[in-house]
């Protein structure tokens, strides 16, 4: 489970907040992953990362999400290139910390569906990064723009199309039809 709470405060609380949601305490969530917002600067993600490895559990910084709002800043222009961009320096340079044996890192970013162009540039600056892609479905995103998002492992895109599915007079059917269309990425690799 991916506990979607995009936290980030001072590295004292960035390590309280991950522990109730990634903890085994008997007050902690238990969740394998949680998304986690990194402008409050590196000394949070750290805080937010060694809770993590101590957990077992992985990340998800908010890298470029799916929004519309993601514009007014993250787009933003910050030493000729956009925001995001750093962003997503900051979250590859700690992949290392969370690297799994497949090559891939617990270090994931979350880049949202909604705004395809970015994606090849965001996969060139985090190779190992899992890709949490929300914005499929009933916010717009399509399933057939994401190519640019797949890394070389089959694991590296984890679509996320929530109301798309739930409103579905088929729920089950239209899961199916998403994953589908999802492995459908590889194979046209």
């Amino acid at each position: 489970m991916v506990a979607d709470a995009k936290r980030g405060d001072v590295p004292h609380i960035a390590s309280v907040y991950a522990d109730g949601m990634l903890g085994d305490s008997a007050s902690g969530l238990r969740a394998d992953a949680l998304t986690i917002n990194p402008l409050m600067g590196g000394d949070v993600v750290d805080a937010f990362e060694e809770a993590a490895g101590s957990c077992g559990a992985g990340l998800f910084a908010l890298v470029r999400t799916s929004n519309p709002g993601a514009r007014d800043l993250l787009d933003r222009d910050a030493g000729g290139r956009p925001l995001y961009e750093h962003v997503a320096e900051l979250v590859a340079s700690r992949a290392e910390r969370l690297a799994g044996e497949s090559g891939l890192s617990g270090m994931g970013a979350v880049v949202g569906a909604t705004e395809p162009g970015p994606l090849a540039r965001l996969r060139e600056l985090m190779p190992s990064q899992v890709f949490l892609m929300p914005g499929v479905g009933a916010q717009g995103g399509a399933v057939s723009d994401l190519g640019p998002a797949l890394g070389s492992h089959p694991a590296s895109v984890l679509i996320a199309a929530s109301r798309s599915i739930a409103n579905a007079d088929d729920p089950g059917a239209a899961a199916e039809s998403l994953r589908a269309e999802a492995w459908g990425l590889f194979a046209r690799r």
